[in-house]
C-alpha cells in the first residue's frame, strides 16, 4: 500500500483542505503516514501570507526530497497558487495544485508518476465563481469537527494576499453543508465549527439574496447530536443586530467570537484598508455582551505596521484595554510581496516590533486571567478533548475557557457538568458533577 504524508502551513481552511486530500488517497487504497517518516508522497498544502510563510513552505518542500528523495512530491495551496513557477524550480517537485483542483490530487499525482514528467495545475483564481467540493468523510482525528462553507475574499486589506490567493467570494451550497454535518453527527462529533476565508460574507454570492450565514447556522442547530456550533472568525461590521439577536435563541450556539481587531487605532485601520473604526467595533462588542453577558471575544491584532508610531501602538494598547478582549492574537507586521502595505514608507525595526509584541502578549495573559476569574463557582459545560495526565483532562466550554478536570472515567469527546473550582496561569481547574 503505497505511503503519503501531508505537511500542512498556515490557516484552519488549509488544515480542513489537508483532511480532505487525505480522505481522497485513502478512499483509493493509499495509506497515510507521519510527514517525518520515508513515504512514497508527500503533499505541502502551503500558505503565503507573508513573505516567512513562503519561506517556511519552501523549506518544507526541500524537507521531503531529502526524507524520500525518489518520493513524488505535491506541492498544493496558497502558495503554489500564486508562485508556480517559482517552484516549479525547486528540485524535485512533481505536482502543483493551486487553490483549486485538489479534489483531482490523486489523479494528478499518478499521472506524474505514469509520465515521468511534472504536472502543474493553477489557473486563473480570479475568475473562479464556484465552491470547490471536495468528499470528505471520515479520517477526522479531532473532538471539534471543522466544516468548511465558505471560500475567497473582497476585502483587499493593503496587507494581505489571499483575495489573490484565494480568488473572490464563493459560498457552500446550504443543503451540502447540512448533509456533511448529519454525516459529523453520525461519526459522533458533539461540535462542528463553521470555517472560510471570510465567513460573514456566507451567500452573498447567491442569486436568491436572503440566505445568510444564520440561515445555515439555524439549520444545523436542528441536527441530532450536534451540541455546539461555533464560527471561527467574522468580521465586526457582519455581526448585525438581527444575526446576534438570532443567535442568542440558539441553545447549541456557542457564546464566542473571533473579531479580527488588526488594529486599535483609527489612522492605522485606514492605512490597513478595514473599512471600519473603533467606535464601530466597540459598539458591535458592546451589543453583543447585551445579548450575550457570559460571551468571550478573541482577537488578531497587527503591531508595527509600516508608520505605526508610538502614539498610534499606546492607542492600540488603551483600546485593547477598554474593550476587554478575552485573548488576544499577536502577530508582528510581515510584509508580503505584492500588497500595498509592502510598498508603505517608514517600516518597523524588528527590535520596535518585538517589544511591542511582548506588551500585547502580558496584556493578552492579563486579559484572559480576568476573563476566566468571573466564572469560578459556576457550574458548566465542558466538551473534553484529550487526556493530559493520567486520569486528568483537558476540554473547552462553550464560551472558549480551558478547563482541566480529573476522573477516574474516560471523558474524550465526552460532554460534562463542571464546577469550576481554581484559576491557574492558562486556565480553570474544574470538579466533575457526578
Amino acid at each position: 500500500m503505497p505511503k503519503v504524508a501531508f505537511y500542512t502551513l498556515g490557516c484552519k481552511v488549509n488544515q480542513y483542505e489537508s483532511d480532505a486530500m487525505a480522505e481522497l488517497f485513502k478512499e483509493r487504497g493509499y495509506e497515510i503516514t507521519d510527514f517525518e517518516r520515508p513515504a512514497d508522497i508527500y503533499v505541502i498544502n502551503t500558505c503565503d501570507v507573508t513573505n516567512e510563510s513562503a519561506r517556511k513552505s519552501r523549506q518544507m518542500i526541500r524537507k521531503a526530497s531529502r526524507i524520500n528523495p525518489n518520493a513524488v512530491v505535491a506541492v498544493v495551496g496558497c502558495y503554489a497558487q500564486l508562485e508556480s513557477g517559482e517552484i516549479s524550480r525547486i528540485p524535485g517537485v512533481d505536482v502543483i495544485v493551486g487553490t483549486k483542483d485538489r479534489r483531482r490530487i490523486v489523479d494528478l499525482i499518478e499521472e506524474s508518476i505514469k509520465k515521468h514528467e511534472q504536472i502543474v495545475a493553477v489557473e486563473d483564481i480570479s475568475k473562479e465563481r464556484s465552491f470547490e467540493e471536495i468528499a470528505f468523510k471520515g479520517l477526522r482525528q479531532r473532538t471539534r469537527a471543522f466544516l468548511k462553507i465558505q471560500e475567497g475574499c473582497n476585502m483587499f486589506c493593503s496587507y494581505c494576499i489571499i483575495p489573490y490567493a484565494r480568488g473572490p467570494v464563493r459560498s457552500r451550497p446550504v443543503e451540502s453543508i447540512i448533509k456533511e454535518a448529519q454525516e459529523l453527527a453520525e461519526e459522533g462529533f458533539k461540535e462542528i465549527v463553521l470555517t472560510g476565508i471570510h465567513l460573514g460574507l456566507y451567500g452573498h454570492d447567491f442569486r436568491e439574496k436572503g440566505l445568510h450565514l444564520f440561515e445555515v447556522v439555524s439549520r444545523l442547530s436542528k441536527i441530532e447530536g450536534i451540541r455546539r456550533i461555533r464560527l471561527s472568525s467574522i468580521e465586526a461590521l457582519e455581526l448585525t443586530d438581527e444575526f446576534i439577536e438570532g443567535l442568542s435563541k440558539l441553545e447549541n450556539f456557542c457564546h464566542h467570537f473571533h473579531i479580527p481587531l488588526q488594529s486599535g487605532c483609527d489612522s492605522v485601520l485606514e492605512r490597513m484598508n478595514r473599512r471600519y473604526t473603533t467606535a464601530q467595533f466597540k459598539e458591535r462588542v458592546e451589543y453583543i455582551r447585551g445579548k450575550m453577558p457570559d460571551v468571550s471575544i478573541t482577537t488578531d491584532v497587527i503591531v508595527g505596521f509600516p508608520g505605526e508610531t508610538q502614539e498610534e501602538f499606546d492607542a492600540t494598547f488603551n483600546f485593547i484595554q477598554e474593550v476587554g478582549f478575552s485573548r488576544l492574537h499577536v502577530f508582528p507586521f510581515s510584509p508580503r510581496e505584492g500588497t500595498p502595505a509592502a510598498k508603505m514608507p517608514n517600516p518597523i525595526k524588528k527590535s520596535v516590533k518585538e517589544e511591542r509584541s511582548h506588551k500585547l502578549i502580558a496584556l493578552s495573559r492579563e486579559l484572559e486571567k480576568n476573563f476566566r476569574q468571573k466564572f469560578l463557582g459556576d457550574t458548566v459545560e465542558v466538551l473534553f478533548e484529550e487526556e493530559v495526565d493520567n486520569n486528568t483532562y483537558e476540554g473547552l466550554t462553550g464560551n472558549y475557557i480551558k478547563v482541566v478536570a480529573s476522573s477516574g472515567e474516560n471523558l474524550h469527546n465526552k460532554l460534562a457538568l463542571v464546577t469550576l473550582k481554581e484559576n491557574t496561569p492558562d486556565h480553570l481547574v474544574g470538579e466533575i458533577r457526578t
